[in-house]
């Protein structure tokens, strides 16, 4: 099961993404989508990235398969463009400003 959740939260996170940019297209303010969707989706990648690893085991650490790679790589995806903590506080203030 729990590659279905991983994939279900990839999706998710996907369209959030495509929520944001479509929003910005058109010119509409996107600020809190566009935090929802890098807090997402960081996130996700980062428990998604952790999950291979479990399911890889031991080999999820060699540096013989991607997925050590990735479990590196995403935890640039939550300090990146803004902690996770500073897309919460951009999220809530837009929702309070409302």
């Amino acid at each position: 099961f729990k590659f279905a959740e991983m994939a279900t939260n990839i999706e998710a996170a996907r369209l959030l993404t495509y929520k944001a940019a479509i929003m910005k297209d058109k010119g509409v303010p996107n600020t809190k989508e566009a935090a929802m969707a890098k807090l997402f989706a960081s996130e996700i990648a980062e428990k998604a990235a952790n999950e291979a690893v479990q399911i890889f085991g031991g080999y999820g650490f060699v540096k013989d398969y991607p997925v050590e790679k990735f479990y590196r790589d995403v935890k640039l995806l939550t300090i990146g463009e803004g902690t996770s903590e500073i897309q919460r506080i951009v999220i809530a203030r837009d929702i309070l400003k409302d």
